[in-house]
Protein backbone atom coordinates (compact mmCIF):
# COMPACT_ATOMS: atom_id res chain seq x y z
CA UNK A 1 0.00 0.00 0.00
CA UNK A 2 1.12 3.47 -0.64
CA UNK A 3 0.33 5.96 1.68
CA UNK A 4 -1.15 8.69 -0.72
CA UNK A 5 -3.51 5.84 -1.60
CA UNK A 6 -4.21 4.65 1.78
CA UNK A 7 -7.12 6.95 4.08
CA UNK A 8 -4.24 8.40 6.88
CA UNK A 9 -5.88 11.12 9.41
CA UNK A 10 -4.18 11.69 12.61
CA UNK A 11 -4.64 14.29 15.39
CA UNK A 12 -2.55 16.44 17.45
CA UNK A 13 -4.74 16.72 20.41
CA UNK A 14 -7.32 13.83 21.76
CA UNK A 15 -10.97 14.50 21.70
CA UNK A 16 -11.68 16.16 25.17
CA UNK A 17 -14.24 12.96 26.37
CA UNK A 18 -10.98 10.03 25.78
CA UNK A 19 -9.63 9.39 29.10
CA UNK A 20 -7.48 6.28 29.03
CA UNK A 21 -4.44 5.96 26.75
CA UNK A 22 -6.31 3.77 24.29
CA UNK A 23 -9.20 5.90 23.28
CA UNK A 24 -6.70 9.15 22.91
CA UNK A 25 -4.16 6.87 20.71
CA UNK A 26 -6.78 5.00 18.61
CA UNK A 27 -8.59 8.73 18.03
CA UNK A 28 -5.50 10.55 17.43
CA UNK A 29 -4.19 7.83 15.29
CA UNK A 30 -7.25 8.00 13.26
CA UNK A 31 -7.93 4.15 14.00
CA UNK A 32 -11.43 4.97 15.04
CA UNK A 33 -13.74 8.07 14.87
CA UNK A 34 -16.52 8.01 17.09
CA UNK A 35 -20.40 8.43 15.80
CA UNK A 36 -22.40 8.34 19.22
CA UNK A 37 -22.02 7.14 22.35
CA UNK A 38 -20.32 4.04 23.27
CA UNK A 39 -20.46 3.59 19.05
CA UNK A 40 -17.61 4.05 16.86
CA UNK A 41 -16.33 3.86 13.21
CA UNK A 42 -13.62 1.57 12.75
CA UNK A 43 -11.70 3.63 10.35
CA UNK A 44 -9.51 2.03 7.27
CA UNK A 45 -5.97 2.12 9.69
CA UNK A 46 -8.12 0.71 12.74
CA UNK A 47 -9.88 -1.92 10.40
CA UNK A 48 -6.60 -3.32 9.24
CA UNK A 49 -5.49 -3.85 12.90
CA UNK A 50 -8.97 -5.99 13.50
CA UNK A 51 -8.98 -7.70 10.47
CA UNK A 52 -5.19 -9.42 11.60
CA UNK A 53 -6.97 -10.16 15.07
CA UNK A 54 -9.71 -11.57 13.20
CA UNK A 55 -7.46 -13.74 11.12
CA UNK A 56 -4.94 -14.97 14.03
CA UNK A 57 -8.81 -15.82 15.75
CA UNK A 58 -9.79 -17.90 12.53
CA UNK A 59 -6.86 -19.30 11.57
CA UNK A 60 -6.75 -21.22 15.35
CA UNK A 61 -10.84 -21.73 15.21
CA UNK A 62 -10.03 -23.72 12.57
CA UNK A 63 -6.98 -25.88 13.51
CA UNK A 64 -9.04 -26.31 16.62
CA UNK A 65 -11.88 -28.20 14.53
CA UNK A 66 -14.38 -25.43 15.26
CA UNK A 67 -16.98 -25.00 11.99
CA UNK A 68 -17.51 -21.07 11.33
CA UNK A 69 -21.34 -19.77 10.86
CA UNK A 70 -22.83 -16.54 11.10
CA UNK A 71 -26.08 -15.59 13.45
CA UNK A 72 -27.99 -12.95 13.03
CA UNK A 73 -27.66 -9.41 14.93
CA UNK A 74 -31.35 -8.97 15.31
CA UNK A 75 -32.75 -12.18 16.98
CA UNK A 76 -36.20 -13.03 17.96
CA UNK A 77 -37.35 -12.15 21.43
CA UNK A 78 -38.98 -15.93 21.83
CA UNK A 79 -35.81 -17.77 21.99
CA UNK A 80 -34.23 -15.13 24.48
CA UNK A 81 -37.71 -15.74 26.30
CA UNK A 82 -37.63 -19.12 26.31
CA UNK A 83 -34.12 -18.96 28.74
CA UNK A 84 -35.94 -16.63 30.87
CA UNK A 85 -33.18 -14.10 29.59
CA UNK A 86 -35.42 -12.10 28.06
CA UNK A 87 -36.48 -10.19 31.04
CA UNK A 88 -33.00 -11.18 34.03
CA UNK A 89 -30.47 -9.64 31.35
CA UNK A 90 -31.44 -6.14 32.30
CA UNK A 91 -31.65 -2.78 30.64
CA UNK A 92 -28.74 -4.30 28.74
CA UNK A 93 -30.51 -6.27 26.33
CA UNK A 94 -31.77 -3.86 23.75
CA UNK A 95 -35.49 -4.77 23.00
CA UNK A 96 -37.06 -3.33 19.95
CA UNK A 97 -40.01 -4.20 17.91
CA UNK A 98 -40.79 -4.50 14.29
CA UNK A 99 -43.92 -2.77 12.58
CA UNK A 100 -45.94 -5.66 13.60
CA UNK A 101 -45.25 -4.83 17.26
CA UNK A 102 -42.69 -8.52 17.03
CA UNK A 103 -40.38 -8.50 20.17
CA UNK A 104 -36.92 -8.71 18.92
CA UNK A 105 -33.05 -7.94 20.28
CA UNK A 106 -30.22 -6.58 19.49
CA UNK A 107 -27.84 -9.63 20.20
CA UNK A 108 -25.16 -9.34 22.99
CA UNK A 109 -24.05 -13.41 22.53
CA UNK A 110 -26.21 -15.74 20.70
CA UNK A 111 -26.25 -19.05 23.32
CA UNK A 112 -30.06 -19.00 22.59
CA UNK A 113 -29.78 -19.08 18.92
CA UNK A 114 -27.15 -21.52 18.26
CA UNK A 115 -29.05 -23.60 20.69
CA UNK A 116 -31.84 -23.31 18.75
CA UNK A 117 -29.74 -24.39 15.47
CA UNK A 118 -28.44 -27.32 17.20
CA UNK A 119 -32.01 -28.57 18.63
CA UNK A 120 -32.70 -28.37 14.87
CA UNK A 121 -29.68 -30.12 13.22
CA UNK A 122 -27.95 -32.38 15.72
CA UNK A 123 -30.49 -35.58 16.20
CA UNK A 124 -27.48 -38.16 17.56
CA UNK A 125 -24.76 -38.71 19.59
CA UNK A 126 -22.85 -39.66 16.31
CA UNK A 127 -23.13 -35.91 15.15
CA UNK A 128 -21.01 -34.74 18.45
CA UNK A 129 -18.78 -33.45 19.27
CA UNK A 130 -19.51 -29.84 17.43
CA UNK A 131 -17.81 -26.55 17.50
CA UNK A 132 -19.36 -24.07 15.97
CA UNK A 133 -18.28 -19.90 16.03
CA UNK A 134 -18.91 -16.65 14.41
CA UNK A 135 -17.34 -13.34 14.20
CA UNK A 136 -20.17 -10.96 14.50
CA UNK A 137 -21.43 -7.82 15.71
CA UNK A 138 -22.50 -7.42 19.46
CA UNK A 139 -24.21 -4.41 21.41
CA UNK A 140 -24.72 -4.54 24.97
CA UNK A 141 -26.42 -0.98 25.99
CA UNK A 142 -24.19 -0.08 28.51
CA UNK A 143 -25.38 2.61 31.15
CA UNK A 144 -21.71 4.62 30.62
CA UNK A 145 -20.39 3.83 28.01
CA UNK A 146 -16.54 5.06 28.13
CA UNK A 147 -12.94 4.39 27.82
CA UNK A 148 -13.66 3.92 23.42
CA UNK A 149 -13.46 0.44 22.22
CA UNK A 150 -12.77 -0.45 25.92
CA UNK A 151 -16.15 -0.44 27.24
CA UNK A 152 -18.52 0.40 24.04
CA UNK A 153 -21.84 -0.42 23.21
CA UNK A 154 -21.25 -2.16 19.70
CA UNK A 155 -18.25 -4.69 19.53
CA UNK A 156 -16.90 -7.31 17.75
CA UNK A 157 -16.69 -10.48 18.96
CA UNK A 158 -15.82 -14.11 18.60
CA UNK A 159 -18.10 -16.17 20.47
CA UNK A 160 -17.94 -20.11 19.69
CA UNK A 161 -20.13 -22.90 20.80
CA UNK A 162 -19.28 -26.38 21.74
CA UNK A 163 -22.12 -29.16 21.65
CA UNK A 164 -21.20 -32.97 23.29
CA UNK A 165 -23.02 -36.04 24.69
CA UNK A 166 -21.77 -35.91 27.92
CA UNK A 167 -19.72 -33.93 30.73
CA UNK A 168 -16.27 -35.94 30.34
CA UNK A 169 -16.89 -35.03 26.01
CA UNK A 170 -18.00 -31.40 27.14
CA UNK A 171 -15.10 -30.93 29.31
CA UNK A 172 -12.73 -32.35 26.70
CA UNK A 173 -13.70 -29.69 24.07
CA UNK A 174 -13.59 -27.23 26.41
CA UNK A 175 -9.79 -28.36 26.98
CA UNK A 176 -9.39 -27.89 23.46
CA UNK A 177 -10.75 -24.40 23.29
CA UNK A 178 -8.39 -23.25 26.41
CA UNK A 179 -5.26 -24.63 24.77
CA UNK A 180 -6.28 -22.87 21.45
CA UNK A 181 -7.02 -19.78 23.43
CA UNK A 182 -3.40 -19.69 24.57
CA UNK A 183 -2.01 -20.11 20.86
CA UNK A 184 -4.25 -17.01 20.01
CA UNK A 185 -3.48 -14.63 22.62
CA UNK A 186 0.83 -16.53 22.33
CA UNK A 187 0.01 -15.43 18.34
CA UNK A 188 -1.14 -11.83 19.62
CA UNK A 189 2.50 -10.99 21.00
CA UNK A 190 0.69 -9.40 24.25
CA UNK A 191 1.65 -10.40 27.68
CA UNK A 192 -1.31 -11.52 29.52
CA UNK A 193 -2.95 -14.66 31.79
CA UNK A 194 -5.40 -17.06 31.98
CA UNK A 195 -6.94 -16.98 35.23
CA UNK A 196 -9.41 -18.80 37.10
CA UNK A 197 -12.78 -16.98 36.92
CA UNK A 198 -16.44 -16.95 38.36
CA UNK A 199 -18.66 -17.79 35.16
CA UNK A 200 -21.40 -14.87 36.39
CA UNK A 201 -24.70 -14.30 34.44
CA UNK A 202 -23.52 -17.02 31.66
CA UNK A 203 -23.84 -19.93 34.21
CA UNK A 204 -21.32 -22.77 34.66
CA UNK A 205 -19.14 -24.20 36.59
CA UNK A 206 -15.79 -24.24 34.60
CA UNK A 207 -14.41 -20.77 33.59
CA UNK A 208 -11.22 -18.87 32.61
CA UNK A 209 -10.61 -15.40 31.92
CA UNK A 210 -7.86 -14.44 29.38
CA UNK A 211 -6.35 -11.11 30.61
CA UNK A 212 -4.00 -8.31 29.05
CA UNK A 213 -2.12 -6.99 31.50
CA UNK A 214 -1.68 -3.57 31.93
CA UNK A 215 -1.65 -0.66 34.99
CA UNK A 216 -4.58 0.64 33.49
CA UNK A 217 -6.90 -2.49 33.47
CA UNK A 218 -9.66 -2.54 35.62
CA UNK A 219 -9.59 -6.28 36.75
CA UNK A 220 -7.63 -7.38 39.36
CA UNK A 221 -5.53 -10.38 38.95
CA UNK A 222 -4.49 -12.86 41.41
CA UNK A 223 -1.24 -15.23 40.75
CA UNK A 224 1.35 -17.15 42.59
CA UNK A 225 5.26 -16.01 41.22
CA UNK A 226 6.35 -19.76 42.67
CA UNK A 227 3.23 -21.59 41.01
CA UNK A 228 1.07 -21.59 37.95
CA UNK A 229 -1.68 -20.53 40.38
CA UNK A 230 -3.96 -17.54 38.86
CA UNK A 231 -7.41 -16.23 39.34
CA UNK A 232 -9.54 -13.28 38.84
CA UNK A 233 -10.19 -11.23 42.06
CA UNK A 234 -13.64 -12.87 42.40
CA UNK A 235 -12.64 -16.29 42.40
CA UNK A 236 -8.84 -16.00 43.94
CA UNK A 237 -8.46 -18.34 47.48
CA UNK A 238 -6.42 -17.59 49.92
CA UNK A 239 -4.46 -20.61 51.68
CA UNK A 240 -7.01 -21.42 54.63
CA UNK A 241 -5.90 -21.14 58.04
CA UNK A 242 -4.40 -23.88 59.57
CA UNK A 243 -3.99 -24.94 63.49
CA UNK A 244 -5.94 -24.93 66.45
CA UNK A 245 -7.51 -21.33 67.32
CA UNK A 246 -5.62 -19.63 69.95
CA UNK A 247 -6.97 -19.82 73.90
CA UNK A 248 -8.19 -16.56 75.04
CA UNK A 249 -5.52 -14.62 77.03
CA UNK A 250 -7.63 -11.37 77.60
CA UNK A 251 -10.85 -10.65 79.65
CA UNK A 252 -13.92 -9.28 77.60
CA UNK A 253 -14.48 -5.74 78.09
CA UNK A 254 -16.44 -3.02 77.14
CA UNK A 255 -14.78 0.12 75.65
CA UNK A 256 -15.52 3.64 75.20
CA UNK A 257 -14.28 4.75 71.67
CA UNK A 258 -16.20 8.30 71.20
CA UNK A 259 -16.40 9.25 67.40
CA UNK A 260 -14.67 6.43 65.95
CA UNK A 261 -16.78 4.08 64.22
CA UNK A 262 -14.32 2.35 61.62
CA UNK A 263 -12.09 -0.29 62.38
CA UNK A 264 -8.86 1.42 61.40
CA UNK A 265 -9.80 4.50 63.47
CA UNK A 266 -10.74 1.85 66.40
CA UNK A 267 -7.12 0.31 66.20
CA UNK A 268 -5.76 3.74 65.91
CA UNK A 269 -7.23 4.68 68.97
CA UNK A 270 -6.07 1.89 70.69
CA UNK A 271 -3.28 1.18 69.75
CA UNK A 272 -3.51 -2.15 68.19
CA UNK A 273 -3.05 -4.24 65.01
CA UNK A 274 -6.20 -3.06 62.41
CA UNK A 275 -5.90 -6.99 61.90
CA UNK A 276 -7.26 -7.64 65.63
CA UNK A 277 -10.82 -6.31 64.86
CA UNK A 278 -13.61 -7.11 63.29
CA UNK A 279 -15.98 -5.92 61.44
CA UNK A 280 -19.80 -6.27 60.96
CA UNK A 281 -21.78 -6.25 57.47
CA UNK A 282 -25.58 -6.80 57.56
CA UNK A 283 -27.23 -8.25 54.86
CA UNK A 284 -30.74 -9.17 53.87
CA UNK A 285 -32.38 -12.20 51.84
CA UNK A 286 -36.20 -12.05 50.64
CA UNK A 287 -38.76 -14.86 49.76
CA UNK A 288 -40.86 -13.78 47.12
CA UNK A 289 -44.74 -15.42 46.43
CA UNK A 290 -45.77 -15.66 42.38
CA UNK A 291 -46.54 -12.20 42.55
CA UNK A 292 -43.09 -11.09 43.51
CA UNK A 293 -44.03 -9.67 47.15
CA UNK A 294 -41.66 -10.33 49.50
CA UNK A 295 -43.45 -12.32 52.07
CA UNK A 296 -40.75 -13.25 54.76
CA UNK A 297 -36.62 -11.76 54.98
CA UNK A 298 -33.95 -13.28 57.03
CA UNK A 299 -31.22 -11.28 58.63
CA UNK A 300 -27.48 -11.91 58.42
CA UNK A 301 -24.94 -10.71 59.98
CA UNK A 302 -21.15 -11.44 58.26
CA UNK A 303 -18.03 -11.11 60.36
CA UNK A 304 -14.95 -10.18 58.14
CA UNK A 305 -11.63 -9.09 59.54
CA UNK A 306 -11.16 -5.52 60.06
CA UNK A 307 -8.19 -5.43 57.26
CA UNK A 308 -10.20 -7.57 55.05
CA UNK A 309 -12.70 -7.09 52.31
CA UNK A 310 -16.32 -8.61 51.72
CA UNK A 311 -15.85 -10.71 47.98
CA UNK A 312 -19.34 -10.66 47.00
CA UNK A 313 -19.13 -13.18 44.46
CA UNK A 314 -18.11 -15.43 47.43
CA UNK A 315 -20.28 -14.56 49.53
CA UNK A 316 -23.35 -15.39 46.97
CA UNK A 317 -22.78 -18.53 47.47
CA UNK A 318 -22.98 -19.47 50.63
CA UNK A 319 -25.89 -21.50 51.24
CA UNK A 320 -29.09 -19.35 51.70
CA UNK A 321 -27.09 -16.09 50.86
CA UNK A 322 -27.89 -16.21 47.37
CA UNK A 323 -29.65 -13.46 45.62
CA UNK A 324 -28.59 -10.90 49.24
CA UNK A 325 -28.94 -7.61 49.46
CA UNK A 326 -27.85 -4.83 52.02
CA UNK A 327 -30.30 -4.67 54.86
CA UNK A 328 -31.89 -1.53 55.57
CA UNK A 329 -31.19 0.82 58.08
CA UNK A 330 -34.71 -0.39 59.61
CA UNK A 331 -33.59 -4.03 59.81
CA UNK A 332 -30.48 -3.36 60.97
CA UNK A 333 -31.97 -1.08 64.29
CA UNK A 334 -34.50 -3.25 64.35
CA UNK A 335 -31.86 -6.45 65.27
CA UNK A 336 -29.28 -4.23 66.35
CA UNK A 337 -30.77 -1.82 68.59
CA UNK A 338 -28.01 0.54 66.94
CA UNK A 339 -27.10 2.14 63.77
CA UNK A 340 -24.22 1.37 61.72
CA UNK A 341 -20.44 1.73 62.48
CA UNK A 342 -20.89 0.14 66.22
CA UNK A 343 -22.31 -3.21 65.06
CA UNK A 344 -21.24 -6.39 66.73
CA UNK A 345 -22.63 -10.20 67.36
CA UNK A 346 -22.81 -9.67 71.40
CA UNK A 347 -26.19 -8.50 73.13
CA UNK A 348 -28.92 -8.85 69.63
CA UNK A 349 -31.77 -7.41 70.18
CA UNK A 350 -33.20 -9.99 67.64
CA UNK A 351 -31.32 -13.36 66.58
CA UNK A 352 -30.01 -13.26 63.26
CA UNK A 353 -28.11 -16.01 61.13
CA UNK A 354 -24.58 -15.22 61.56
CA UNK A 355 -21.74 -16.45 59.17
CA UNK A 356 -17.77 -15.71 59.53
CA UNK A 357 -14.83 -15.40 56.84
CA UNK A 358 -12.18 -18.33 58.01
CA UNK A 359 -10.00 -16.15 59.32
CA UNK A 360 -12.72 -14.49 61.84
CA UNK A 361 -12.96 -18.18 63.03
CA UNK A 362 -9.58 -18.55 63.78
CA UNK A 363 -9.28 -15.25 65.97
CA UNK A 364 -9.28 -14.87 69.73
CA UNK A 365 -9.42 -11.61 71.42
CA UNK A 366 -10.95 -9.89 69.23
CA UNK A 367 -12.57 -6.50 69.15
CA UNK A 368 -15.99 -5.45 67.56
CA UNK A 369 -18.95 -3.51 68.07
CA UNK A 370 -20.81 -3.38 70.85
CA UNK A 371 -24.46 -2.47 69.71
CA UNK A 372 -24.04 0.99 71.32
CA UNK A 373 -22.87 4.57 69.86
CA UNK A 374 -19.19 5.19 70.68
CA UNK A 375 -18.19 2.21 72.30
CA UNK A 376 -16.77 -1.54 71.72
CA UNK A 377 -16.15 -4.74 73.01
CA UNK A 378 -12.73 -6.35 73.33
CA UNK A 379 -11.44 -9.71 74.11
CA UNK A 380 -13.94 -11.24 72.60
CA UNK A 381 -13.26 -14.94 72.07
CA UNK A 382 -15.71 -18.16 70.36
CA UNK A 383 -17.24 -20.35 72.91
CA UNK A 384 -16.48 -18.42 75.72
CA UNK A 385 -18.31 -14.96 74.53
CA UNK A 386 -20.62 -16.16 72.24
CA UNK A 387 -21.66 -19.18 70.60
CA UNK A 388 -19.58 -21.20 67.60
CA UNK A 389 -21.21 -19.62 64.29
CA UNK A 390 -23.76 -20.87 62.13
CA UNK A 391 -21.26 -21.35 59.40
CA UNK A 392 -18.10 -20.31 58.79
CA UNK A 393 -16.97 -19.51 54.80
CA UNK A 394 -14.26 -17.95 52.51
CA UNK A 395 -15.94 -14.69 52.32
CA UNK A 396 -13.05 -12.13 51.39
CA UNK A 397 -10.97 -10.53 48.77
CA UNK A 398 -7.29 -11.45 48.86
CA UNK A 399 -4.68 -9.44 49.31
CA UNK A 400 -1.13 -10.15 48.05
CA UNK A 401 1.09 -11.69 50.74
CA UNK A 402 -1.85 -14.18 51.35
CA UNK A 403 -0.41 -17.69 50.70
CA UNK A 404 -1.21 -19.11 47.86
CA UNK A 405 -4.02 -22.30 47.92
CA UNK A 406 -1.47 -24.55 46.48
CA UNK A 407 1.03 -23.75 49.24
CA UNK A 408 3.67 -22.80 46.82
CA UNK A 409 4.40 -19.36 47.57
CA UNK A 410 2.57 -15.28 48.32
CA UNK A 411 0.26 -14.69 46.32
CA UNK A 412 0.90 -10.88 44.12
CA UNK A 413 -2.22 -8.72 42.10
CA UNK A 414 -1.45 -7.25 39.55
CA UNK A 415 -4.12 -5.13 36.92
CA UNK A 416 -5.25 -6.61 34.03
CA UNK A 417 -8.03 -6.19 30.71
CA UNK A 418 -10.39 -9.29 30.03
CA UNK A 419 -9.92 -10.08 26.30
CA UNK A 420 -11.35 -13.72 26.27
CA UNK A 421 -13.43 -16.13 28.19
CA UNK A 422 -13.86 -19.44 28.15
CA UNK A 423 -16.57 -21.19 30.08
CA UNK A 424 -17.89 -25.03 30.37
CA UNK A 425 -21.84 -24.38 30.55
CA UNK A 426 -23.20 -27.76 31.41
CA UNK A 427 -26.92 -28.10 29.90
CA UNK A 428 -27.93 -24.58 31.41
CA UNK A 429 -29.43 -23.95 27.85
CA UNK A 430 -29.87 -27.39 26.58
CA UNK A 431 -32.67 -28.01 29.09
CA UNK A 432 -34.20 -24.34 29.23
CA UNK A 433 -34.45 -25.00 25.29
CA UNK A 434 -35.28 -28.75 25.32
CA UNK A 435 -32.37 -29.12 22.75
CA UNK A 436 -31.67 -33.05 22.77
CA UNK A 437 -29.96 -35.24 20.62
CA UNK A 438 -30.88 -39.34 20.89
CA UNK A 439 -27.48 -41.34 22.77
CA UNK A 440 -26.33 -44.42 22.03
CA UNK A 441 -28.87 -45.99 24.73
CA UNK A 442 -31.39 -44.61 22.07
CA UNK A 443 -32.56 -42.22 25.32
CA UNK A 444 -32.95 -38.60 24.49
CA UNK A 445 -30.50 -36.10 26.44
CA UNK A 446 -29.47 -33.06 26.43
CA UNK A 447 -26.08 -31.44 24.87
CA UNK A 448 -23.15 -30.75 27.57
CA UNK A 449 -22.79 -27.64 26.14
CA UNK A 450 -19.44 -25.06 26.39
CA UNK A 451 -19.07 -21.01 25.15
CA UNK A 452 -15.74 -19.18 24.59
CA UNK A 453 -15.95 -15.38 23.59
CA UNK A 454 -12.87 -12.84 22.32
CA UNK A 455 -13.47 -9.49 22.43
CA UNK A 456 -12.27 -8.71 18.89
CA UNK A 457 -12.53 -5.01 18.90
CA UNK A 458 -11.48 -4.73 22.40
CA UNK A 459 -8.11 -6.61 22.44
CA UNK A 460 -6.39 -3.71 20.07
CA UNK A 461 -7.27 -0.99 23.14
CA UNK A 462 -6.17 -3.60 25.56
CA UNK A 463 -2.91 -4.32 22.99
CA UNK A 464 -2.91 -0.25 23.12
CA UNK A 465 -2.82 -0.17 26.66
CA UNK A 466 0.00 -2.39 27.32
CA UNK A 467 2.35 -1.21 24.39
CA UNK A 468 2.74 2.59 24.21
CA UNK A 469 4.66 5.25 25.11
CA UNK A 470 5.17 9.38 24.95
CA UNK A 471 5.45 9.16 21.37
CA UNK A 472 2.34 7.03 20.57
CA UNK A 473 1.39 3.70 19.85
CA UNK A 474 4.12 0.49 19.70
CA UNK A 475 1.75 -2.12 18.07
CA UNK A 476 3.05 -6.10 18.38
CA UNK A 477 3.94 -7.03 14.38
CA UNK A 478 1.29 -9.76 14.73
CA UNK A 479 -1.66 -7.27 14.53
CA UNK A 480 -0.12 -3.84 13.19
CA UNK A 481 -2.12 -2.02 9.87
CA UNK A 482 1.23 -2.03 9.11
CA UNK A 483 4.13 -4.25 9.92
CA UNK A 484 6.80 -1.94 8.18
CA UNK A 485 6.68 1.40 7.03
CA UNK A 486 9.06 3.18 3.75
CA UNK A 487 9.80 6.56 4.65
CA UNK A 488 11.48 8.45 2.05
CA UNK A 489 13.18 12.14 2.48
CA UNK A 490 12.74 14.03 -0.41
CA UNK A 491 11.03 11.41 -2.72
CA UNK A 492 9.55 14.21 -4.86
CA UNK A 493 13.08 16.17 -5.25
CA UNK A 494 15.64 13.13 -5.67
CA UNK A 495 15.19 10.07 -8.56
CA UNK A 496 17.80 8.13 -6.38
CA UNK A 497 15.91 8.24 -3.26
CA UNK A 498 12.46 7.21 -5.00
CA UNK A 499 13.69 4.40 -6.88
CA UNK A 500 15.38 2.88 -3.77
CA UNK A 501 12.15 3.40 -2.17
CA UNK A 502 10.83 1.80 -4.88
CA UNK A 503 12.65 -0.88 -5.36
CA UNK A 504 12.75 -1.95 -1.38
CA UNK A 505 8.50 -1.40 -1.85
CA UNK A 506 8.47 -4.04 -4.26
CA UNK A 507 11.03 -6.26 -2.41
CA UNK A 508 8.91 -5.93 0.65
CA UNK A 509 5.94 -7.02 -1.15
CA UNK A 510 7.64 -9.79 -3.03
CA UNK A 511 8.29 -11.21 0.44
CA UNK A 512 4.79 -11.23 1.86
CA UNK A 513 5.60 -8.32 4.12
CA UNK A 514 2.71 -5.94 4.63
CA UNK A 515 4.37 -2.92 4.19
CA UNK A 516 3.46 0.98 3.29
CA UNK A 517 5.24 2.96 1.40
CA UNK A 518 4.76 6.98 2.55
CA UNK A 519 4.69 9.11 -0.87
CA UNK A 520 2.92 11.89 0.72
CA UNK A 521 6.08 14.37 0.67
CA UNK A 522 5.93 14.72 4.25
CA UNK A 523 8.98 16.79 6.19
CA UNK A 524 10.48 14.52 7.92
CA UNK A 525 9.70 15.13 11.21
CA UNK A 526 5.95 15.02 10.37
CA UNK A 527 6.41 12.10 8.69
CA UNK A 528 7.52 10.30 11.63
CA UNK A 529 5.55 11.76 14.10
CA UNK A 530 2.83 9.88 12.21
CA UNK A 531 4.16 6.81 11.79
CA UNK A 532 5.60 6.74 15.77
CA UNK A 533 1.70 7.79 16.56
CA UNK A 534 0.51 5.05 14.26
CA UNK A 535 2.62 2.88 16.12
CA UNK A 536 4.31 0.69 12.93
CA UNK A 537 6.98 -1.58 14.54
CA UNK A 538 9.62 -0.92 11.86
CA UNK A 539 10.51 2.17 9.70
CA UNK A 540 13.44 2.41 7.13
CA UNK A 541 14.02 5.76 5.96
CA UNK A 542 15.78 6.52 2.91
CA UNK A 543 17.93 9.67 2.34
CA UNK A 544 20.13 11.30 -0.04
CA UNK A 545 22.85 11.65 1.99
CA UNK A 546 23.09 8.25 3.14
CA UNK A 547 22.26 6.39 -0.53
CA UNK A 548 25.34 8.20 -1.77
CA UNK A 549 27.07 5.63 1.51
CA UNK A 550 25.46 2.75 0.46
CA UNK A 551 22.87 3.09 3.14
CA UNK A 552 19.74 3.16 4.77
CA UNK A 553 18.40 3.86 8.32
CA UNK A 554 16.55 0.97 10.12
CA UNK A 555 14.64 1.76 13.38
CA UNK A 556 12.40 -0.49 15.91
CA UNK A 557 9.70 1.05 17.41
CA UNK A 558 11.12 0.23 20.65
CA UNK A 559 14.39 1.29 19.52
CA UNK A 560 15.78 4.56 20.70
CA UNK A 561 18.05 5.75 17.99
CA UNK A 562 18.08 4.67 14.33
CA UNK A 563 20.36 1.83 12.98
CA UNK A 564 22.70 2.55 9.16
CA UNK A 565 22.28 -0.66 7.30
CA UNK A 566 23.76 -1.04 3.93
CA UNK A 567 20.74 -0.78 1.12
CA UNK A 568 21.95 -4.48 -0.10
CA UNK A 569 21.61 -6.31 3.60
CA UNK A 570 18.52 -3.92 4.26
CA UNK A 571 15.03 -7.06 3.33
CA UNK A 572 17.40 -9.56 5.40
CA UNK A 573 17.86 -6.77 8.62
CA UNK A 574 14.34 -6.19 8.37
CA UNK A 575 12.99 -9.71 7.93
CA UNK A 576 15.57 -10.68 11.18
CA UNK A 577 14.41 -8.02 13.12
CA UNK A 578 10.13 -9.13 12.24
CA UNK A 579 8.60 -11.24 15.25
CA UNK A 580 6.84 -14.26 13.27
Amino acid sequence: MKASQFFISTLKEAPADAEVVSHKLMTRAGLIKKLGAGIYNYMPMGLRVIRKVEAIVREEMNRAGAVELTMPVVQPAELWQETGRFDKMGPELLRIQDRHGRDFVVQPTSEEVITDIARQELKSYKQLPKNLYQIQTKFRDERRPRFGLMRGREFIMKDAYSFDRDQVAAKASYQVMAQAYRRIFDRFGLTYRAVAADSGAIGGDLSEEFQVIAATGEDAIVYCPQSDYAANMEKAEALAPSGPRPAPAKAMEKTATPGKSTCADVAELLGVPLSTTVKSLVLATDETNEAGEIVKSQVWLLLLRGDHDMNEIKVGKVPGLAGFRFATLSEIEDHFGCKPGYLGPIGLKKPLKIVVDREVAQMADWICGANEVDFHITGVNWGRDLPEPDAVADLRNVVAGDRSPDGKGELAIERGIEVGHVFYLGTKYSKGMNATFLGDDGKPAFFEMGCYGIGVTRLPAAAIEQNHDERGIIWPDAIAPFTVVICPVGMDRSEAVKAAAEQLYADLLAAGVDVILDDRGERPGAMFADWELIGVPHRVTIGDKSLKEGMVEYQNRRDTAATKVAVADILAHVKGRMVV
